[in-house]
């Protein structure tokens, strides 16, 4: 992101596994209405990392079916495989072992182990083990969760290199529903927090860049919004407007009104 007043702090670059993305923004690759909105949805956002469902996604695994990769190609943009579906830590980790397989030796994925289908809230316990096992296995895990601060705590010990706590539920367009949780796990991090889940609008994704995020993750807010494309774009705006705010910093809340010129040297 270039600075064009001096007065601003110097943006820190965002890496993830060793590499540096300008994209702030993350997209998924569902619910679109078919490939070809896909790719042009995809490309409006201006993201850099695509994350893919592996269990209900084709990227090889079915032969003679379309593939996901003709369109969102890996020489374009970093492949992120996700656990979507898996509802227990050995799911997860065959998922992950399986996405490393088709994408030639490919480490870094989005870990999510879901705790029921009404909810889709992470099971933190069985992603907890997941995790442990990946890391170990030599994953670069990116890891959706709870927004509690403890177990965002626990998953970077474990050395995950990004946790990724829901800002509502998974295609609730809630928006952002506890900032002060995610402001305790900002406060507290190691490692990069991107919030995943929840964002409905373009504003949503501005407030979780405000309160400090590195960055966000997000797939039905783009793909159910009534114009898929345009919505794409306006994603990449806010997502930029809030890291500028976020770097500015904000004034301070006032409760009475303050004159925005001076009341001295005021022509009688």
């Amino acid at each position: 992101m270039s600075q064009t007043n001096s007065n601003l702090p110097v943006d820190k670059p965002f890496t993830l596994a060793g590499r540096t993305y300008n994209s702030r923004l993350l997209v998924g690759t569902g619910k679109y209405k078919d490939l070809e909105e896909t790719r042009v949805a995809i490309e409006a956002s201006g993201a850099e990392i695509v994350t893919v469902a592996v269990r209900r996604t084709n990227i090889g695994q079915n032969p003679g079916e379309p593939n996901l990769l003709d369109v969102i190609p890996p020489d374009r943009y970093t492949i992120l495989p996700n656990t979507a579906g898996c509802y227990d830590a050995v799911e997860a980790v065959r998922t992950c072992r399986l996405a490393r397989e088709l994408l030639d030796g490919h480490n870094l994925v989005k870990l999510e182990v879901l705790a029921d289908q009404k909810t889709l809230f992470p099971n933190v316990v069985e992603t907890l083990k997941a995790a442990e096992v990946l890391v170990k296995d030599g994953f670069d895990v990116m890891v959706y969760t709870s927004d509690d601060p403890i177990i965002a705590r626990q998953l970077a010990e474990i050395g995950c290199i990004a946790v990724m706590p829901l800002a509502g539920l998974i295609g609730s367009g809630l928006g952002i529903c506890n900032p002060y949780n995610l402001r305790i796990i900002l406060e507290e991090a190691t490692v990069p927090v991107l919030v995943d889940a929840g964002v409905g609008t373009a504003s949503d994704a501005t407030i979780a860049m405000e309160l400090g995020c590195e960055a966000v993750l997000m797939n039905t807010a783009i793909a159910h919004a009534q114009n898929p494309v345009m919505m794409a774009e306006a994603m990449k705006h806010a997502i930029v407007a809030g890291r500028l705010a976020y770097l500015a910093g904000r004034m301070p809340r006032k409760l009475y009104a303050s004159a925005s010129s001076p009341m001295s040297g005021l022509i009688n």
